[in-house]
């Protein structure tokens, strides 16, 4: 099943418990524009608020491009001096943070280019899966501009701080192989792999224990915000698990030699 704000350039496709949010500008290499920044936290949401969906994927349309960045033939429109960038990179921010946000885990499924806004789009995902004609770059010194603090940031805590500024301050791109050695792609396969690859992953996790799988997500959250030692709410949300019906599900299927069957969502 597939559906499409009005006007947007943005897609999303239901299978089974995964969905996929799709950049879906081919004829621009799903070029990101304003209104795309603007709809995809409306439907970030409404995803996470969806208790069908367990996993989603986010890619671009077609095969050769995840994203090949920001349109940039608005700029001048939407981004010509400080005041309106101010508005269009609050748009930017929103659209990452409410990825970043969605409590399921998010795979950015990276077919051929992901540049730029691309990136930072797949920064703001839990995981990302590429082809190995993959092409990663971040490119503000190419345009005169400055990357924000939350977008470098997650670079930062995938490649570490000599990597981000190599990547920031020449603007090179990284292939599929660099990228995956750094630690910015987690798995790498050949362009007719990644899609089964990438939905059988999500699929799998899928069938895992949600309750499980959203706390893993926010202890990471919670250690690379800096926390290193339990408070009240990390021992609770572990605690808790123990008052689950998946967690009964897991000791009996586990002691009766069986698949489990977890309901949580």
């Amino acid at each position: 099943m597939s559906d499409q704000p009005n006007g947007s350039h943005l897609s999303v496709e239901r299978a089974g418990e995964v969905a996929t949010l799709v950049l879906n500008k081919p004829a621009s290499h799903n070029a990101i524009s304003l209104d795309m920044y603007r709809d995809l936290p409306a439907l970030a949401r409404e995803l996470d608020d969806d208790s069908a969906v367990k996993v989603v994927v986010v890619r671009g349309a077609g095969q050769t491009a995840f994203a090949s960045g920001a349109d940039i033939s608005e700029f001048e429109r939407v981004r010509g001096n400080a005041e309106t960038a101010k508005v269009y990179n609050e748009y930017v921010a929103g659209a990452e943070q409410a990825l970043e946000a969605v409590r399921k885990p998010t795979i950015a499924m990276v077919h051929g280019y992901c540049i730029g806004g691309g990136m930072g789009l797949a920064l703001s995902c839990d995981l990302r899966f590429s082809d190995d004609r993959g092409r990663f770059a971040i490119t503000p010194a190419k345009l005169g501009l400055v990357y924000s603090l939350d977008s470098t940031k997650r670079l930062v805590d995938l490649v570490g701080p000599s990597r981000a500024k190599w990547v920031l301050m020449s603007g090179q791109q990284l292939d599929a192989a660099e990228a995956h050695r750094v630690g910015l792609v987690d798995e790498v396969t050949t362009p007719d792999a990644l899609e089964k690859h990438t939905y059988d992953f999500a699929e799998l996790v899928a069938t895992r224990a949600q309750f499980s799988v959203r706390a893993a997500k926010q202890i990471v959250q919670r250690i690379v915000a800096g926390q290193v030692v339990d408070d009240d709410a990390s021992i609770a949300l572990r605690n808790g698990s123990f008052d689950t019906d998946d967690y009964a599900e897991g000791v009996r299927s586990f002691l009766e030699k069986r698949p489990p069957r977890f309901t949580w969502s």
